[in-house]
């Protein structure tokens, strides 16, 4: 078995401790461990216990997952550690696809157990991109009940769940070879890259070297393993919730703001190279800034700006900038800030008789319809047969749009037919944003 080893470096268990411990594992119930592993958790290596109960895991893996043997799977929340949910997570999302649905439901049960920054950030990926919409759909369950527990909604619960990675406060982090340094900075994309002491951009870190310090440079090289990880799981979401928000117009306090986004040293390298408004209660835009590379605010004229303590403030949305909107873009290409998502370079729809007849008319891959859940659509309830004969949104204000489908789609035959026909797209009283961002997800889908 995998040892098991003290704090201290005072050695392993022995073999009969060892067998002790998998017995306290197997008596412990969800919710009620057995007394005595606190004071094996005290007693011993965290990250030892960790890749013991992974030791465990596999060995239930290979056996095929049997039932009678399911506490292995419990040992990962007594034991695991924030490792332990890096290997998890893409077991449970693909597990759905070979008949283990359950088995994955109960991994969501696991990752809200252990319960960490990163535990969390991992299951709200999964609530947001899975394609098993049953998964998907206890995801957000368990989310909303987390959310619920900490008074938060499930998008400021999502604010809060992004890992701050040990980053330093200007969102960078120095890796330490002992004779060697190097420094790990992060893209639009928020892809980390690496510089060395002069500020030359690596293709690579280098693997340590026999002149590098035999403890340092080793942890370093798994640190940013390990943060190469993390930070493509939180990315992608990070950016798409922030596009999300200007299309629905979501609203931070100037605190929130400030201490969530502007502070937070990983997401500030996303929200400087946005431009953002400031909104008075009832919506209007009142003003519209950017945050510089010293986390101060500048105004379009590049002048310094104080953020009004009662401010509100939001991603803006092209539509709402008018004549601003061209010196926006030349202030970002003055500065070469690229974008993380089309913002000001946005393509804007109005209502166009021309262009709904178009999409209408249209013939789109049924596949392609599917995708549009990403964007927050959603299939129409199963119909006879589980036939699904539309697709719906909510839009701001608390309404909800409904588009017809022709032939439908069959849930658990997605191959019943190749492609769909948009019936009935009536956006009559939208507002001009609303109506403009549905139109761009129809027509991205018709290309």
């Amino acid at each position: 078995m995998t040892p098991i080893h003290l704090r201290g470096g005072a050695g392993a268990l022995p073999p009969e401790a060892v067998r002790h411990v998998m017995t306290m594992l197997a008596i412990s119930k969800p919710g009620d461990p057995y007394a005595g592993l606190a004071v094996v958790k005290e007693a011993c290596d965290g990250r030892s216990l960790a890749d013991f109960a992974w030791a465990l895991f596999q060995r239930w893996q290979a056996a095929g997952y049997p039932s009678r043997e399911s506490w292995v799977m419990d040992a990962q929340a007594l034991l695991g550690d924030d490792e332990t949910v890096r290997r998890l997570t893409p077991l449970i999302r693909a597990w759905p696809g070979e008949g283990g649905h359950a088995r994955a439901v109960t991994g969501l049960d696991l990752l809200a157990s252990i319960g960490s920054e990163v535990a969390l950030m991992h299951l709200h990926g999964i609530a947001e991109k899975v394609k098993f919409s049953g998964l998907k759909n206890r995801a957000k369950l368990k989310m909303d009940e987390v959310a619920a527990e900490l008074g938060l909604t499930p998008q400021e619960l999502a604010d809060r769940l992004v890992p701050d990675f040990g980053l330093s406060a200007d969102g960078s982090l120095t890796l330490d070879y002992g004779r060697r340094q190097f420094v790990v900075g992060f893209d639009e994309q928020l892809k980390p890259y690496v510089a060395d002491a002069s500020g030359k951009r690596l293709k690579n870190l280098p693997k340590p070297g026999a002149n590098d310090d035999p403890e340092l440079a080793p942890a370093a090289y798994r640190r940013f393993a390990g943060l190469k990880k993390d930070v493509r799981s939180v990315a992608g979401d990070a950016i798409h919730r922030l596009e999300q928000a200007m299309v629905n117009r979501r609203r931070w306090s100037a605190g929130d703001f400030g201490r969530l986004l502007v502070g937070h040293p990983l997401l500030w390298h996303i929200v400087r190279r946005l431009v953002w408004g400031l909104y008075d209660p009832s919506g209007e835009l009142r003003g519209t800034l950017r945050v510089a590379e010293d986390r101060s605010f500048a105004d379009v004229e590049d002048d310094t700006l104080t953020l009004p303590e009662d401010a509100l403030v939001g991603v803006v949305h092209p539509l709402e900038l008018g004549e601003d909107l061209a010196a926006w873009s030349e202030v970002l290409a003055d500065y070469e800030i690229l974008q993380p998502f089309p913002q000001l370079g946005r393509e804007t729809y109005g209502l166009d008789p021309a262009l709904v007849a178009e999409l209408e008319a249209a013939k789109i891959p049924t596949r392609a319809v599917i995708g549009l859940e990403r964007r927050g659509w959603r299939r129409g309830a199963p119909q006879d047969a589980g036939w699904q004969g539309w697709i719906e949104r909510d839009v701001p204000g608390g309404g909800t749009i409904t588009i017809g489908l022709d032939p439908g789609i069959s849930i658990g035959y997605l191959d019943f037919a190749d492609e769909q026909t948009l019936v009935g797209l009536e956006l009559d009283g939208l507002d001009p944003i609303t109506t403009s961002e549905i139109l761009r997800e129809l027509r991205d889908i018709t290309r």
